[in-house]
């Protein structure tokens, strides 16, 4: 929604900043009369023309940046199959590695990075632990489960799982209190 207002309002300031500028532009080249008399001679025209025709390129710019699609397609992946091209975003294939991650206990705060290779998939994760399981086996439990997880889901076969242990989450503790 924000995208269209964006747009929206860009459309309406580059084609108000347009016919302005082509106003200014044929009042300041004598192509319609004035009756207003600049004082500064020759140079303030000069100024004033120079400054109508940039705000007049701009309003172009910025109409036909209003009116455009966007072409740019967001990242994915795509493949071949026997029946057709799949395109698989990265987004999806973020949150297929977040979830995977996710059902290992004791991770928390989860983020995802894709990349792809020739080799295919190398996806980073990002992660806190909980501290209480071995790190080792907490970090190759973690790769294996996004490994299988993403290559059986979407077929694309996953190069490398890195895990990154960012931090440690602290457990609250509870101090009774006497009364």
């Amino acid at each position: 929604m924000a995208k269209i207002l964006d747009r929206l309002l860009l459309f309406v300031y580059s084609l108000s900043i347009g016919i302005l500028s082509v106003i200014a532009i044929l009042l300041l080249s004598g192509a319609i009369p004035r009756t207003l008399e600049i004082k500064d001679g020759p140079t303030a025209y000069i100024a004033a023309i120079t400054a109508a025709v940039v705000l007049f390129l701009l309003s172009i710019r910025f109409f036909y940046i209003s009116l455009r699609r966007d072409r740019a397609s967001m990242p994915s992946v795509d493949q071949r199959t026997e029946y057709g091209d799949i395109q698989i975003s990265m987004e999806t294939i973020e949150n297929l590695s977040l979830k995977a991650a996710g059902k290992v206990k004791g991770i928390r705060d989860l983020k995802s990075r894709i990349r792809v290779s020739q080799a295919g998939l190398e996806i980073m994760i990002r992660a806190v632990v909980d501290g209480e399981h071995s790190l080792p086996l907490l970090t190759t439990e973690v790769q294996r489960q996004v490994h299988d997880f993403v290559q059986e889901t979407t077929g694309i076969p996953v190069a490398d799982v890195s895990v990154y242990i960012a931090n440690l989450t602290q457990s609250p503790s509870f101090k009774s209190r006497v009364e």
